[in-house]
């Protein structure tokens, strides 16, 4: 345990070295000018898919919200309590982000635990969080191919959000779902076109 957190510390070394020294750094820049990405990306929680590290961005490129199985819900106007939507307002409507990463991954816990979720384990929010992205395939498929079909059942809820549907259909805002293989560190990009995923090309924007 020691020996790991002496391996967080020296990275946190190296952070601040590389972007915090000098009154020209990037958090001396962002701190000034606040932050302005051009792209939000909702992630997975897993440790194993950090999108900074695999888009190689710096502090200030990506806004990112990360949940069990990078789940965007329907839109619900109410009382409780909705980190991953008020996250989204923000994302869309304030920093007017223009594409929004929908990332799905590899062995993902959270689609394994929707796969098992026959009432025999016990928890307190996970089966009733990934529940959100049930579907009639979901018990007939591998986990990845689920995790694929949960991406198609995030993006129907993101055009469930009045702004978010109105944005894209200016063009003002591109929605992507991107599957990240882990044991190849490959990003797999949804082509509409063919319904299947692609190897994502450097340099291309497209859907």
């Amino acid at each position: 345990m020691e020996k790991s957190l002496n391996r967080i510390l020296k990275g946190y070394s190296t952070f601040r070295d590389k972007y915090a020294h000098g009154d020209a750094s990037v958090m001396q820049y962002l701190s000034m000018y606040g932050q302005k990405p051009e792209m939000m990306v909702v992630a997975c929680c897993d440790a194993r898919v950090d999108p900074a590290l695999i888009l190689q961005c710096d502090p200030g490129d990506l806004f990112i919200v990360r949940n069990v199985a990078n789940i965007v819900p329907p839109y619900e106007k109410d009382n409780f309590h909705h980190g991953t939507s008020a996250a989204l307002e923000f994302g869309v409507n304030f920093l007017k982000v223009k594409h929004l990463v929908l990332l799905g991954h590899s062995q993902c816990g959270g689609i394994q635990a929707l796969i098992n979720s026959d009432g025999s384990t016990s928890n307190d929010f996970i089966t009733n969080w990934v529940s959100l992205i049930k579907t009639d395939h979901t018990s007939k498929c591998e986990t990845d191919d689920v995790a694929k079909l949960a991406l198609k059942k995030s993006y129907q809820n993101c055009m469930t959000f009045p702004w978010i549907k109105e944005k894209v259909s200016t063009q003002e805002l591109v929605v992507h779902l991107w599957f990240f293989d882990i044991k190849t560190g490959q990003i797999f990009k949804h082509c509409d076109t063919s319904n299947e995923y692609e190897p994502l090309v450097a340099d291309e924007c497209q859907p």
